[in-house]
């Protein structure tokens, strides 16, 4: 049987009742699959692709027909789960109608049933245009990665008096904005549940703590695949570098020792036809 595919709103429901929204990263075909079965609620295909996928040093390089493309590849895998497309830098701060084309994008192109973008009050118009061409809106405050030069680098937001009253009055601006859903990043714990408290629309943390109506985490980092640092407020639920890297080490010593392929991985001829080819090619 089908999982049944949440829409918005089921979260407004969720958020009412007091009921757990899971989201997870995803960027691929087959992860999307694999969230799927799982159960999970929202897949985002998130900008930090560009460091879990391309190596990338952080999120600004993105381009919009790159999440696009793995938005296409997700949205095959999971076509029961609400999918969120990133937008990535510079592809909705220019301009309002270029924040309306690029989001649109996502839902053309891509079968995406809404898109995410960073930031508050600075971003409330495009917010607004966005949600009034008839797209799904999730707004993402507090920590945000592709201003993070701005912040002093990736560090935790809403830590003082004066920082805190920021990011309360950036979550106010989304949803005054129309935006359906909101993304806290790091910021205390103290201050997500204040702003989910008092926002109508689900609050979502990223290292934003439990007082919150759903959690996020980058598949990578939650699998143990991306190895080149572990935020404060991952925990790992495996860790695939280290079992990748034993097998593919595995294979190198087999294949050097001689051991690999072994005659169950080999294709052998047809009956009589291995005495006619020794006969002709002697």
């Amino acid at each position: 049987m089908a999982k049944k595919k949440l829409m918005i709103h089921d979260f407004y429901r969720m958020k009412k009742d007091g009921e757990k929204i899971t989201f997870l990263t995803s960027y691929d075909y087959p992860t999307a699959q694999f969230a799927e079965a799982a159960g999970m609620d929202m897949l985002l295909v998130g900008d930090s692709l560009g460091m879990c996928v391309y190596g990338y040093p952080g999120t600004v390089p993105v381009t919009m027909d790159q999440c696009i493309c793995h938005a296409e590849a997700v949205r095959r895998g999971a076509p029961n789960t609400f999918v969120v497309g990133d937008m990535p830098f510079m592809s909705y701060q220019s301009s309002i109608e270029k924040a309306v084309e690029n989001a649109g994008r996502f839902l053309k192109q891509a079968g995406c049933d809404a898109i995410k973008l960073e930031g508050g009050v600075r971003v409330a118009p495009q917010i607004r245009a966005i949600v009034d061409a008839g797209i799904i809106v999730m707004g993402h405050i507090g920590l945000t990665p592709q201003s993070s030069g701005q912040l002093g680098g990736h560090k935790a937001q809403g830590r003082t008096v004066e920082s805190a009253r920021a990011v309360v009055e950036d979550a106010l601006a989304v949803q005054s904005a129309g935006a359906h859903m909101i993304l806290l990043e790091a910021i205390p714990p103290e201050v997500a549940g204040y702003i989910r408290r008092k926002l109508a629309i689900p609050a979502l943390s990223i290292g934003a703590g439990l007082d919150c109506d759903g959690q996020l985490l980058i598949v990578s980092d939650m699998i143990g695949q991306f190895q080149a640092f572990t935020p404060k407020f991952v925990k790992k639920y495996c860790n695939v570098a280290e079992v990748v890297t034993s097998a593919m080490r595995q294979y190198v010593a087999e294949v050097r020792g001689g051991a690999f392929p072994e005659d169950e991985h080999c294709y052998h001829m047809l009956p009589g036809e291995l005495e006619k080819f020794q006969s002709e090619y002697k």
